[in-house]
């Protein structure tokens, strides 16, 4: 047996192979390398480069490795982007991701794992939501994963593929160990701008909106470190395989921080004093969104060991660091 983790050169896909492997696990990474890196593949890990839309390629991956296990992690995350670039969001997200679960179903692949977002829940107000609270994305990224959420039910009900769904909320930090971490330079997750700032690699943070109906103005979020979220998933595959039945589970720590809080944060580990410029509102942002975990703590035994955002932004400037240090 092998588990297929695509878009397993990237940031979150990269710290599911590192567990993975020490689970004992065979893994087949396959991604196309256009965000990730692959220096994030550890050696000796079969990595494909190509595109997870592609049927021919994946049903040969399927039969020649022995997979049993799907871990699609491979999508365009970005909301403004999304925004902007709408046809795009919904050819790779969904469009491609039909073309996969379709190849589960056709070369008996039973088990499938499939990273959703907070964001298809839209603006829910500060309440921390479940996953029952309904859904009503504000963005094309939000509606592009909801869609296959969608697909995986039906496809569920049809065919015999089981599946879990997680809901990602805010994910940060880096591997404990020091062996994987977020290397996108251009990455938009706030934490990675924040240390970039701390470190003179940007000229400095914005800050997009102060005039949201929050406690001090700008968006709150629940930050989720990297590998509490691929404990998750490790959780999921092993529900999986004992027969679970599909299931959809939030992904985060049922804590909110402001973005003023999370750069008051980063300022206080990394010792530095960065600019920040406060900017208009950006499309498609929510003002709050907090997790309920009760599911997925109950579901599949989750149990986070990296709640602490002190810490999770230690581990990402630290990485930061090491980045920074490597290049000429």
């Amino acid at each position: 047996m092998a588990v297929l983790v695509t878009g397993g050169a990237g940031y979150i896909g990269s710290h599911m192979v590192l567990d993975l492997l020490d689970a004992g696990e065979t893994v087949v990474v396959l991604d196309d390398l256009s965000t990730g890196f692959r220096g994030a593949v550890p050696a000796g890990v079969t990595l494909i480069e190509g595109d997870f839309g592609d049927e021919a390629l994946v049903t040969r991956l399927v039969e020649q490795h022995g997979i049993d296990a799907i871990a699609h992690f491979a999508a365009k995350i970005v909301v403004p982007e999304s925004v902007s670039d709408p046809l795009g969001y919904y050819l790779n997200n969904t469009a491609k991701a039909r073309n996969l679960i379709a190849v589960a179903v056709a070369t008996g692949v039973r088990h499938f794992i499939f990273s959703s977002t907070a964001a298809v829940y839209g603006n829910v107000g500060s309440d921390a939501v479940s996953e029952d609270t309904p859904l009503a994305p504000v963005s094309p990224y939000g509606r592009s994963k909801l869609m296959v959420e969608w697909m995986l039910a039906d496809t569920a009900v049809a065919h015999d593929l089981r599946y879990v769904v997680l809901r990602y909320f805010n994910v940060a930090g880096a591997d404990p160990q020091g062996r994987a971490g977020q290397s996108t330079r251009d990455a938009t997750h706030l934490i990675k701008v924040a240390v970039q700032a701390a470190l003179g690699r940007r000229a400095g943070l914005n800050i997009f909106g102060n005039d949201y109906p929050t406690p001090d103005g700008t968006c709150l979020r629940d930050y989720i470190q990297v590998s509490d979220l691929v404990r998750a998933h490790i959780d999921a595959l092993r529900y999986l395989r004992a027969g679970g039945e599909p299931l959809t589970c939030n992904c985060g720590y049922a804590k909110g921080f402001s973005v003023r809080e999370v750069v008051d944060v980063v300022k206080t580990v990394s010792g530095v004093d960065f600019p920040v410029t406060m900017s208009p509102r950006r499309p498609g942002d929510p003002a709050a969104i907090v997790a309920r975990n009760d599911l997925v703590r109950e579901r599949l035994g989750w149990q986070p060991q990296h709640d602490d955002l002190h810490a999770i932004v230690a581990q990402a400037l630290a990485w930061e660091r090491r980045l920074h240090n490597q290049e000429p």
